[in-house]
Formats: structure tokens, sequence, C-alpha cells
């Protein structure tokens, strides 16, 4: 992308808004610049009566959006500076007035959709998956954990799938997403390709006019193997914690969930022992709180995190120096007490 193009494209097509985040070689990451652009934009198209509803969409082909720019809060942190927490502060008051927006919203979440691209999309009134989405919170794999509402997202999820995605930051396709919630429409590749277009012919005033103009562009995705899983997850992600949840795992013995099991375990191997115990606790938490309490909590607790919790560790390893070899502040799954996790939400009251 050359210096002169905006970081996000504004653009109106017939009644619809559309916000096309535009930093595909940086897989549409959030910059504080585009956070307070996409909710100044979203303020004046909120009173404009020629704008029924509002498309969010990615540039490229390989991300709706990644998250946020993690490297440049890295940076800041680093340096002394502030923008670690300013970015927090506004993009969960973007997310929280995503969710809260008068017309219908739409995600075209083709490609990869993760992080601050989760904490957009789980907004909207509508989201929309293809064959290339790829969605997931995998913050705990460089020592963060879930936010962007996903205390309240995946807290809302059937069964213990919340907690199983916010501790394995796992993947999700589009019929696995589909299936625990996260995504309400699939359309195949060779239609969402055109979906500016079947849009163009559709009623946008209400949510339930948009369903029935895209139905006869969606189809069913095919069987979910997050489906067939879910029995084995809802029981060993119901544990009282993580040490629990990993014994759990290790005693799995019915042929149709062991390769999964040993896949989960292995995946645990390599994450951040106080990210995961931290996460599981505030999906848990989370059921209980209305959206902005989920919000407020998730910005007390990053206050925290960069100065006592992994991210700077988790950044620099994987992002940075690319070494892969983190050194977390808690060891391993053994070594985590729950007063590492207490000590958090303790000082996030």
């Amino acid at each position: 992308m050359s210096d002169n193009q905006p970081e996000l494209i504004v653009d109106v097509r017939g009644r619809y808004g559309y916000l096309t985040l535009n930093r595909p070689k940086g897989l549409n990451a959030l910059t504080l610049g585009m956070v307070r652009d996409i909710h100044r934009q979203l303020d004046d198209w909120a009173g404009d009566s020629g704008i029924d509803a509002v498309v969010f969409m990615g540039a490229g082909d390989r991300a709706f959006c990644a998250g946020g720019d993690i490297r440049a809060l890295y940076d800041s942190y680093q340096s002394g500076d502030n923008l670690h927490r300013v970015f927090f502060e506004e993009e969960y008051a973007l997310d929280q007035a995503i969710h809260e927006y008068p017309k219908p919203v739409l995600a075209l979440m083709n490609g990869i959709v993760m992080g601050g691209g989760m904490g957009i999309a789980q907004g909207t009134s509508l989201r929309i998956v293809s064959d290339r989405s790829k969605l997931a919170m995998p913050e705990t794999g460089i020592g963060y954990f879930p936010d962007v509402g996903a205390t309240y997202f995946l807290g809302r999820l059937p069964g213990r799938l919340g907690e199983y995605l916010a501790v394995t930051g796992k993947h999700l396709d589009a019929a696995d997403a589909i299936h625990a919630g996260l995504a309400d429409l699939y359309i195949p590749e060779e239609t969402f390709a055109t979906i500016d277009v079947t849009l163009d012919g559709t009623d946008a005033t209400t949510v339930e006019s948009l369903k029935s103009g895209l139905a006869h562009a969606a189809a069913e995705p095919r069987a979910s193997r997050l489906a067939e899983m879910q029995p084995a997850i809802d029981e060993h992600f119901a544990k009282p914690d993580l040490h629990a949840v990993r014994d759990s795992l290790r005693q799995e013995q019915r042929p149709e969930y062991t390769d999964w099991a040993r896949e989960t375990l292995k995946a645990m191997d390599t994450l951040s022992p106080l990210g995961m115990g931290l996460s599981l606790e505030l999906v848990r938490r989370g059921r209980e709180l209305s959206l902005a309490e989920a919000l407020q909590l998730e910005l007390a607790l990053d206050y925290q995190w960069f100065d006592k919790g992994d991210i700077v560790e988790g950044v620099r390893a994987l992002i940075v120096d690319k070494d892969k070899s983190p050194k977390w502040r808690v060891a391993s799954i053994d070594d985590l007490k729950p007063e590492d996790i207490s000590v958090f939400f303790d000082e996030a009251r």
C-alpha cells in the first residue's frame, strides 16, 4: 500500500455506507487512526437519512481484520508512551458503539477475522462468512487474553465453547463459526465475490429484510467439526480451573475424542499459562456481565497486563525477535496458582 492510500476507505453505494479496512499488507490490522475514523464515520451516518445500513469489509482477499496493530502497542509501551492505553480505550468504545448502532450493520468476514476484527464483527447485526473465513480469538498465544468484548460474546456461546475458544485460540471455519453462534450466514466464495451487487437490490432498512434479501445467495456449510467435538468440549472445559481442564483432557479415552484431546493439549503447551488461566476465569465472569461491564473489566485488566502479564514477552518472542521461545511469567500450568489469577481481578475492582 502506498503512503497516499487511506487506511480506511469510505464509500456510499446506493443506500449502503461501506467501510473498507485498507491495510491489506498488514492483514487490515487496526491502528488508532482507523478506530477514530470508523467511529467518526459511524456517528455521521447514524443521522444520515440517505444511509439505511453500514457494511464492514477488508481490503484484499487474505483478511477482514487480523486484530489490532499489536507491534505498535508494544513499541509504545517500550518507549514509555501511552498509545497502548489510549488504543484500548478508544477501540472498546468503538466496539460498544457498533453493538448499539441504530441501523443494521453487516460484516463481510472474508479471510482472517481475529482479535480486534472479531470486536468489530461480533457487534454487527449480520455476520457473513465465506469459504475463506478463519475466525479466532488467539490472544493466549502472545501472552494476552481475549478482549474487545469477548468476555461478553464468548461467555454467551453454547455450552463451554467460550472457555474452549478463549483458552486455546482455536481457529474456526465458516461451518464452525455458524455452529458456535459467531456468524449468521454462509455465502460460498463464488457468490461472496459479488455480494455488493446482491446488496444493491436488497431492502436494508431492517436486519430481517437484509437476511431475506441475501437468503438466495446463502448456502448450508459442510458439517461442523466443532459440533462433533462439543460433547467433549462441554465436559472438559467445565472443570473448575486450568489444572483440572488439563488433567481431564489427559484422561480422555473415547476413540472419537482422543485425537482432539491430544491436539488440544499440545496446543496448550505452547500458550501462556497465565493468559489461559485468566481467560478461563474471564469468560465465566462474562456470563453475568453486560457488554459495558465486560468492556470495563477488560480495560481494567489491560491497564495491568503490560506491566504484570505476558503480552510484552509474547510479542517480543513471536513478533519482534521471532525466536518463538517466550519466557512466560508462570512457566507451566503446574506452576499456576489461584492467586496468580485473582490478583488481577482484585486490582480491577
